[in-house]
């Protein structure tokens, strides 16, 4: 009688370390199919900001061209002047924080909120605007971050932390300069 029960106990481990396997390999599988859905969107979110982007960009330009060609004018826009929505231009002296895209803005006012303080992660930036700390979204707002810091507006860290740039950056409704 004991020997049967032993044998149904070892019957019993087997089965219980086979599906501690099988769990093992279906937990991998949700993870890297995970991790490909959250490159999808990321990749999807990129295209979509970049078509945005170069549909503004044509936009304003053909705007301008038709500007200047029925404006000749000291009045008329001049080409140096950044877009609102449009790429996001560098920063320099007297450019107002108008001239980006309102997600830029909003990140920016975050960190102009943040002053002296310590420098954040992506994913603090996206949890404080809101945002669910998915990959897909603190992707998203370590890409906008990044190319805020590239074109001066911010400053990344080498740890990956970005703070704000070049003394007080003003929000959207303040109209002061950045």
């Amino acid at each position: 009688m004991l020997g049967l029960l032993e044998a149904r106990e070892v019957a019993a481990r087997v089965r219980v370390e086979d599906l501690r396997e099988a769990a093992a390999r279906a937990a991998a599988v949700l993870e890297a199919a995970e991790i490909e859905l959250d490159r999808r969107v990321i990749a999807r979110e990129e295209l979509v900001e970049a078509l945005a982007v170069s549909a503004a960009e044509t936009t304003a330009v053909t705007e301008l061209e038709a500007d200047t060609d029925a404006e000749t004018d000291a009045d008329s826009v001049p080409a140096s002047v950044p877009l609102p929505g449009a790429a996001v231009p560098s920063w320099r002296e007297g450019l107002p924080v108008t001239a980006l895209a309102p997600d830029y803005q909003r990140i920016l006012g975050m960190l102009a909120d943040r002053l002296g303080q310590e420098a954040v992660r992506a994913r603090e930036i996206a949890v404080v605007l809101g945002l669910e700390p998915t990959p897909a979204k603190v992707e998203g707002v370590r890409a906008k971050a990044r190319r805020l810091a590239e074109r001066g507006w911010l400053v990344q860290e080498a740890s990956g932390r970005f703070s704000a740039g070049r003394g007080r950056v003003a929000g959207p409704g303040d109209g002061s300069s950045a």
